[in-house]
């Protein structure tokens, strides 16, 4: 990637103050604006609504800033009026490598910001060049939907203008416009994002917005696009280089250091043989906390963590680092580690209005979709993990976790992209609930987004809340992991001791009224579901319960094998329980079974490193926000049905 193409992603944005003209549009006005800016810039309706729908699924997000500095529904960038400062995951700071056998390596670490750059290139500067055209004050242009739809569309009359190309009313002529309008620097990733722009327009799409603007798009199945137009553009051609990724999918190689260090360290990640030598059954979903510069920068820092994959805001362009053979250090427990692959999306936990585009959400997915079909990973919640879900591997690892992407990743309509969309299979005596609330609509208080204490702006989320009683002014439950001193969880956007998210499974302990309770950490939990707006899908389903005659058994936070299993010259891993029991007559779903093991890499010298595994077995549950194991011979498995 070139140093001018990059240069304004060093800077750390977060969701600043809506401009003083921002303000949610009038009923059916939105919908009236795409087709108003279409005809006053002679672009076809079609190709407007796409390219929005690409870059912010049509939402303004209340005139705050994306990762990439960009504005409105059309993504008008203006990087410098969006520069502001953020920390590196801003809650946890656990050991990425997770693994008491090496020293700590901490992937919380603040890492700085950067000053505003002396040149911000032009793909990085949109709104100012819209601002040239339509005569439209910047700062309406940042706050105000219709205009900023104005904008975007005398952004691609330009563009098609530059290439030599008419003003068609064909949206097949008006490939190559499209193919820039991401900014992207390579053709592979340029192309990409025009096949998803022209995707949507032959599909069509209709979604409400967070404003409650319903904006449609009718399918148009015949569009044929001149592909060719791409070449207009004179983009450089990315070093894919090793990288794993599927032909759907633009990839760069930009690898992660695996050096010596002094002091008998080494980094940034493991080498491997996986999966002949290990099974890879996890892919975790991180957010960077980061903006693209920056994240590259880490990576090949070898004194810090790695993954194995990074996806770019602004047009769903990906850097692989890691071979998936090697162990990356991301998750915060070896265990996980060691059999799974991480991604980090660029964005932020704490500014929900930093939005993950659609670009990024489409190019994650493919991704997704290709390595789960490679390693034969199940495309459930329970395989597909937020960081959010990864267990503390032992007690005191428990506040240290990390909490990204958090609650306004939107798991739907991610599952959707993916192919396996979230549907019941059952009815009310099905014994499971699938969590699935309406994103958009479903806005509960969060706080902590900002600054400390104060609320965050309202926005959609994916997450429901666990009270102690069948009521919304009952105390939310406790984690104990979290809080041994058993004091409620909290709405801070970090606190995911009371949070159940779209797409995870949970046994149903009673119902009443509105009200279902699900067994969680031990405990009945009640989350609001009312059957005129649902906010979960009944399921059924295999769940564990303790064996009979056992009041409780202990959870743990990883699958390692028993004491005998371990060779001599290998240091044995404690199986130490997490500070949860599970008690007689509490279900939970089961999301797999494995042999105990354990990935022994403590070395640079990888001829040393040894896979060790054990003869007892672990179940994989779903256990609180975050997945947990327990022993089989604890346990029995049985159908959510009994």
């Amino acid at each position: 990637m070139t140093a001018t193409a990059t240069v304004a992603l060093l800077l750390p944005l977060v969701s600043a103050a809506p401009a003083a003209t921002a303000g949610p549009p009038r009923p059916g006005s939105l919908q009236d604006a795409f087709a108003d800016a279409a005809r006053e810039y002679q672009v076809p309706q079609s190709v407007l609504l796409g390219v929005s729908y690409l870059q912010s699924r049509w939402d303004g997000h209340s005139g705050a800033p994306s990762v990439a500095g960009g504005y409105g529904p059309m993504h008008l960038t203006d990087v410098r009026t969006a520069i502001a400062s953020a920390p590196h995951h801003s809650e946890g700071a656990e050991d990425a490598r997770g693994d008491d056998s090496r020293p700590r390596r901490t992937a919380g670490e603040r890492h700085g910001t950067a000053a505003a750059p002396d040149k911000v290139p032009a793909s990085r500067r949109t709104l100012e060049k819209a601002a040239d055209l339509t005569g439209i004050e910047a700062g309406e242009l940042r706050g105000d939907d219709v205009a900023n739809i104005r904008g975007g569309a005398a952004l691609l009359a330009a563009s098609q203008r530059e290439l030599g190309l008419p003003l068609s009313s064909d949206p097949a002529d008006w490939y190559g416009a499209v193919a820039g309008y991401a900014g992207a620097d390579d053709s592979a990733t340029a192309t990409a994002f025009a096949d998803d722009v022209y995707s949507v327009i032959r599909e069509g799409e209709r979604r409400t917005t967070g404003s409650g603007q319903v904006v449609s798009l009718p399918a148009s199945p015949g569009v044929t696009p001149r592909a060719a137009q791409v070449k207009k553009l004179g983009l450089r051609t990315a070093d894919a280089g090793a990288s794993e990724c599927p032909r759907s999918v633009p990839c760069e190689w930009i690898p992660a250091p695996y050096q010596e260090l002094p002091g008998d360290d080494y980094g940034n990640h493991d080498k491997g043989d996986r999966p002949r030598s290990q099974k890879i059954e996890y892919i975790v979903v991180h957010d960077t906390e980061a903006t693209w510069d920056t994240t590259l920068k880490l990576v090949q820092d070898p004194t810090y963590v790695s993954w194995q994959y990074s996806l770019r805001s602004s047009d769903g362009h990906v850097a692989q680092h890691v071979p998936l053979k090697d162990v990356a250090w991301h998750a915060g427990n070896w265990y996980v580690n060691a059999k799974s692959i991480g991604l980090e999306h660029e964005g932020f936990l704490v500014a929900p209005d930093a939005w993950y585009t659609e670009a990024m959400y489409r190019a994650s997915s493919r991704l997704v979709r290709y390595l789960a079909a490679k390693y034969d990973i199940p495309l459930d919640r329970q395989h597909i993990l937020g960081h959010d879900n990864v267990p503390g591997p032992t007690a005191v690892n428990i506040p240290a976790m990390h909490t990204d992407p958090g609650p306004y990743w939107d798991w739907d309509h991610y599952f959707r992209l993916l192919g396996a969309p979230l549907h019941a299979n059952a009815g009310r005596t099905g014994g499971l609930v699938t969590i699935r609330p309406e994103y958009a609509e479903h806005q509960p208080a969060y706080r902590d987004c900002e600054k400390y204490g104060d609320p965050c702006a309202p926005h959609g989320s994916g997450a429901v809340r666990l009270h102690t009683e069948p009521s919304g002014d009952s105390p939310l439950v406790t984690d104990i992991g979290l809080r041994p001193d058993g004091s409620p969880a909290t709405t801070g956007v970090n606190d995911v001791g009371a949070r159940a998210s779209t797409g995870q499974q949970f046994a149903v302990a009673e119902r009443k009224g509105d009200w279902t309770a699900i067994w969680y950490l031990g405990q009945k939990a009640w989350f609001h579901n009312p059957a005129a707006k649902p906010t979960a899908l009944n399921n059924k389903g295999l769940v564990i319960t303790p064996r009979s005659g056992a009041e409780s058994v202990p959870v743990y936070g990883r699958a390692y094998p028993e004491k005998s299993a371990y060779p001599e010259g290998v240091r044995v891993q404690s199986v130490t329980p997490l500070p949860y029991r599970l008690e007689a007559g509490q279900k939970y779903v089961l999301g797999g079974a494995t042999r105990g093991e354990y990935y022994w890499a403590v070395t640079y010298d990888s001829t040393n490193h040894r896979v060790v595994r054990g003869k007892d077995v672990y179940y994989e549950i779903q256990f609180g926000h975050r997945v947990a194991y327990v022993k089989a011979d604890d346990v029995k498995v049985r159908s959510s049905r009994g």
